[in-house]
């Protein structure tokens, strides 16, 4: 049942190219809020699903918990050099896996260092996570689900009144276009509004299925320490490795993880939806500073990722729905880091954002 989440994840991804890492570059650019406007509207949907479900707290005989991480330094820097990635590499963590499996060469490379970062960051958060912090805080809990979802519905207005007195509009249309129909819905492409609503399912269902919300991250990391294995890495060695669950995961097959199943189907979902589309054209004439860039990024998203409890979709957008204050600790620290990275991007030569 999780696979096919993430078949209908993949699809909805590629198919409404609902990206976070173009929707910030357009803001920051060309003050285009459509993405960010679709990501608002996600958000509060989710919110209203999760909300009444986590407050019974079980479903279908097991208890369910939100995705509620620490507030921290560490926590704090790992969204910002996240952000930064973002933009060097040209996505996020969903957006690296949709691209992907839609064909992208380039982002296969990302994923591959993704992983690499992921891994990289396990053998340092002993360190990391004695800088100072003030733990979890999930506003449900603190205030109350009624009050909780209240006051994070009037931070998404705030929000959306801000960009538009900065000026900021949605440049694209947010629904169909010119109608809906059954040919759109097979190869594309589908609008905003339709993706996120379908977002905002989607992740609800994980959460009654997974016992979790959607999350994407962790998975790169357990990939990164199994190919280490593989080279002859001793997990014994590493403390986060050696025991509790990292050491039971890495010591399980790669489909009896939730995360990987899931990615795996998004990776798989993704392709159908290229092909569907007619868009499966792999490309391998890539210029070397895009390599770097996809190189470089890609180690920052994944060492950002293992800092910060995720990525935008499990710490920023899981987080947010759970009502974990991490969630949005995470994503003001990401949008000062996307904004870094759109100055970074001409040092790379990199001209556009595709995810």
């Amino acid at each position: 049942m999780l696979f096919a989440i993430g078949v209908a994840l993949g699809l909805t991804l590629y198919h409404a190219a609902f990206g976070f890492t173009g929707a910030y570059r357009r803001a920051i650019l060309e003050k285009d809020i459509s993405g960010i406007s679709a990501q608002l509207i996600m958000l509060a949907a989710a919110m209203l699903l999760f909300a009444p479900t986590l407050a019974v707290g079980n479903a279908f005989g097991q208890n369910l918990t939100g995705a509620v991480a620490p507030v921290s330094v560490s926590m704090v820097f790992g969204a910002l050099i996240f952000g930064i990635g973002m933009q060097l590499a040209g996505g996020c963590g969903s957006g690296t896996l949709f691209t992907a499996g839609g064909g992208n060469l380039r982002m296969v490379l990302v994923l591959t260092f993704f992983c690499a970062g992921g891994f990289w960051a396990t053998f340092d958060l002993p360190w990391w996570r004695e800088l100072p912090g003030i733990g979890d805080v999930a506003l449900g809990e603190r205030l109350g689900w009624g009050p909780a979802i209240l006051v994070q519905m009037a931070a998404l207005l705030v929000v959306y009144g801000s960009l538009r007195l900065a000026g900021a509009d949605n440049k694209r249309p947010l629904g169909w276009a010119t109608g809906f129909t059954w040919h759109q819905l097979l190869r594309g492409p589908w609008p905003l509004l339709f993706a996120a609503g379908a977002l905002a399912l989607l992740n609800w269902a994980t959460l009654l299925i997974a016992g979790h919300p959607w999350s994407i991250t962790w998975a790169f990391t357990l990939w990164g320490a199994k190919a280490a294995v593989a080279l002859g890495w001793d997990p014994t060695t590493s403390d986060f490795w050696a025991d509790g669950f990292p050491s039971a995961a890495l010591a399980r097959p790669l489909l009896a993880d939730v995360t990987s199943v899931m990615d795996i189907g998004i990776l798989f979902g993704a392709f159908i939806a290229a092909s569907l589309a007619g868009r499966v054209a792999p490309s391998i004439r890539v210029p070397f500073t895009s390599l770097l860039a996809a190189a470089v990024g890609g180690l920052l998203l994944g060492y950002g990722a293992r800092l910060a409890y995720g990525c935008n979709i499990g710490a920023f957008f899981s987080g947010v729905a759970s009502t974990s204050l991490h969630g949005w600790a995470w994503i003001v620290a990401a949008i000062i880091g996307n904004v870094f990275g759109v100055r970074l991007q001409p040092l790379f030569r990199l001209h556009k954002t595709e995810s």
